[in-house]
């Protein structure tokens, strides 16, 4: 490892396990001493209905309701599209939405109002089922070859449907916004959030004030996972026409069961696939993915895109049919979640492709090893891979953790006895960066360093720490460059008041991206070094050279200029009296390029490759047939700890990118998309060797696996 690697105590460590952080709930009053009212919501209780009219009870002096009828500006929400709105319009959509908000100074008393609100409504029909969804938000296709011909050619086609639910970000800390109106007229506002520049657009546009009449600070933040993306956004807009109707500063923090009921999900998938095979190999895929958006579009165009880019999986297929909608449901607006599209389409890929291995009767680490992409091949888009694609050298490292081959091949055989074996194999990649050429033609992002005139160094940036460690990755990408002590560079919570717009803290983007420009401001300052006065320099984004325009319309060129790479393995036993599954070992290899700080890399690919389990097994979360989300408590939602996968093994495979700081890439999106098929490959496996059972969805719970022991299997 490069010496830039070497692990250092994170800045904000001590604040954090000291108790002294201030998140956006701590705070007892404002920074010029006002009282922060209490905001609180009242959410929709149908799926779908007309709301006809509001009736409060008698509201105490200092108690307001705040509705769309408040909105200074457009009760809009820009998030891709302008379908989702700040208050509820005539209609609400899913159980949940906000028809308005209720303030005041005391929550206890807050509470007790919300309880005596009457709320009227005209139940209209609801579409909860994806299957029978008609109306799509968006529609993409894309392909290259003869696909038709493939499979008019081929010995043998296949076709297999897949299905993922939900999962919940379930971060530390719930949604809390907060807003304040300055003296000067602007308004503040600030809580958790990922993106400060993302919300002071929506709340520019809300408040109808220019860009300059807002300013967004980051508080300190209690996870995101792609769950604080957008819907900050959305609160931010809240509690600013809140703040803006009283006067006075406004919070609302979202307790868990709201958060868990009320906030966006990852999108459920429909994946149907067909795969032509000629003389044992893929010759042709043909992939209509459908993901479940829910009532509004919110962030479903870009989770969308990265989902059917990596529907062929990290195999050189030539012929290539890919189609994805998202289609609007009468449900909780789904958004981004770690992986963001593509955990959905490489389970389906993965699995799919054990399965054709399985008919042909050959080991489905071998059948895939057959289809890897190599360095130069063509990508799904029509793009390349530019540089080394170091899957076998990594499948090989995971190999020799757990025996993977041999395992593979030991437990496909016939087993007896109540407890029986597993384990599976997975082989995925993520595009790091902006899908497309959204990096250069949308975020433009810009990054500063200003010197003091006592040699201390300030970060400008806007992307924000959600616990990855960017408030110590940045500073020390700096430091090495200048030569000078960390606690010489300081990065802050970034407000949009101070620093420019460097792109969200989404899409494994910022260490890459960002911290690329701000290690070539760096070298700039240290050249033009002045001791005593106060400088400042900035970098701007470009594009690199060796990238192949993409074309959105016609999904062509290089979706993402490299790649992060990962090869997971999983080991279970599964109890068939109980349909309990013990997770004997977990194993990865992980490529993200040069690691800044090698334990922070580390605790990411540990914690991801956690989630991913989750996500496959125990995480079910599901609705009703009114549409209301039922799993809204940590007692029926259950999230993995470190005591459910007690050996997990993380290795870090180092295959550099030139155009990232010190050649490292995306890494914090990696470690979840590789676990799901996995999983679900140990469990099918053990459930009846080779042969027997063929499972095609997730989450596969312990009552899955007795009801899948029960089926009659050919």
């Amino acid at each position: 490892m490069k010496e830039i690697s070497r692990s250092i105590k994170k800045k904000d460590h001590d604040n954090k396990i000291e108790g002294r952080s201030v998140y956006v709930d701590d705070y007892p009053l404002t920074a010029s001493g006002k009282r922060i009212l209490c905001g609180k919501l009242i959410h929709a209780a149908y799926a779908k209905a007309r709301v006809l009219s509001v009736t409060l009870p008698p509201l105490p002096e200092g108690y307001t309701y705040v509705d769309r009828n408040d909105v200074p500006g457009d009760n809009n929400v820009n998030i891709v599209l302008d379908d989702t709105p700040v208050f509820c319009r005539e209609t609400v959509e899913y159980i949940g939405e906000p028809i308005g908000m209720l303030v005041g100074p005391d929550e206890a008393v807050v509470d007790e109002l919300l309880a005596g609100v009457k709320v009227e409504y005209e139940e209209l029909e609801p579409m909860l089922d994806l299957r029978n969804g008609t109306e799509a938000f968006f529609d993409y296709h894309f392909g290259h070859g003869d696909v038709d011909r493939a499979f008019a050619e081929a010995d043998k086609v296949y076709e297999e449907e897949f299905l993922t639910g939900y999962q919940d970000q379930t971060y530390l800390e719930p949604q809390g916004m907060m807003a304040e109106p300055e003296e000067d007229g602007r308004m503040f506002v600030h809580g958790s959030l990922q993106c400060p520049y993302y919300v002071h657009g929506a709340v520019a546009r809300a408040l109808g004030t220019g860009p300059e009449g807002v300013h967004i600070l980051q508080d300190v933040t209690g996870g995101g996972f792609g769950g604080k993306e957008d819907f900050p956004s959305i609160l931010g807009c809240q509690v600013a026409v809140a703040a803006h109707k009283t006067g006075q500063p406004v919070r609302c923090v979202y307790n868990r069961r709201e958060d868990l009921e009320f906030t966006p999900k990852r999108h459920p998938s429909l994946c149907r696939y067909k795969l032509a095979v000629k003389d044992g190999r893929v010759t042709a895929v043909e992939a209509d993915i459908r993901f479940d958006a829910g009532a509004y579009s919110t962030l479903s165009a870009v989770v969308l895109q990265r989902g059917i880019i990596a529907a062929p999986g990290i195999y050189h297929i030539p012929n290539v049919r890919v189609s994805g909608k998202a289609i609007k449901t009468n449900t909780v607006p789904c958004g981004a979640y770690r992986g963001f599209g593509a955990p959905q389409t490489f389970f389906a890929i993965e699995m799919m492709m054990n399965h054709v291995a399985q008919d042909l009767g050959v080991d489905s680490i071998i059948f895939k090893q057959q289809h890897f992409a190599k360095q130069g091949d063509m990508t799904s888009t029509q793009g390349r891979y530019h540089f080394p694609v170091p899957i076998p050298a990594m499948l090989d490292e995971v190999d020799a953790l757990c025996a993977l081959r041999r395992k593979h091949q030991q437990y496909s055989l016939p087993q007896t006895g109540r407890f029986r074996r597993g384990i599976g194999f997975s082989a995925i990649f993520h595009g790091a960066g902006f899908t497309g050429s959204g990096e250069r033609d949308i975020i433009k992002a810009t990054a500063k360093l200003r010197k003091y005139a006592d040699g201390t160094v300030e970060v400008l940036a806007s992307n924000g720490d959600i616990g990855q460690g960017v408030r110590t990755t940045f500073p020390k990408i700096v430091a090495h460059e200048l030569n000078l002590p960390l606690e010489k560079v300081s990065y802050e919570h970034p407000d949009t008041a101070r620093v420019p717009d460097s792109g969200p803290t989404v899409a494994s983007r910022s260490l890459m991206t960002v911290g690329e420009l701000l290690r070539r401001a760096a070298i700039r300052l240290r050249d033009i070094w002045q001791d005593g006065a106060e400088q400042e320099v900035e970098e701007h984004y470009k594009e690199p050279d060796f990238v192949i325009p993409f074309y959105l319309d016609r999904f062509e060129g290089d979706a993402y200029p490299t790649y992060a790479w990962s090869v997971s393995a999983v080991e279970v036993e599964v109890d068939t009296y109980t349909g309990r599954v013990q997770i004997l070992g977990a194993y990865g290899s992980f490529d993200v390029g040069t690691p800044v700080d090698e334990n922070i890399v580390l605790g990411q690919m540990e914690g991801g490759f956690l989630q991913g389990l989750g996500y496959a097994s125990i995480e079910k979360m599901q609705y009703d047939e009114k549409g209301r989300i039922r799993n809204n408590s940590f007692t029926d939602y259950l999230v993995p700890t470190a005591m459910d996968v007690p050996k997990l093994i993380a290795r870090l495979h180092v295959e550099e990118y030139p155009d990232g700081p010190y050649g490292a890439k995306g890494a914090g999106e990696l470690p979840l998309v590789g676990p799901p098929p996995a999983y679900l490959e140990a469990v099918e496996m053990a459930l009846g060797g080779m042969k027997r059972h063929r499972l095609n969805r997730i989450p596969f719970s312990a009552e899955d696996v007795i009801l899948e022991l029960n089926k009659e299997v050919p």
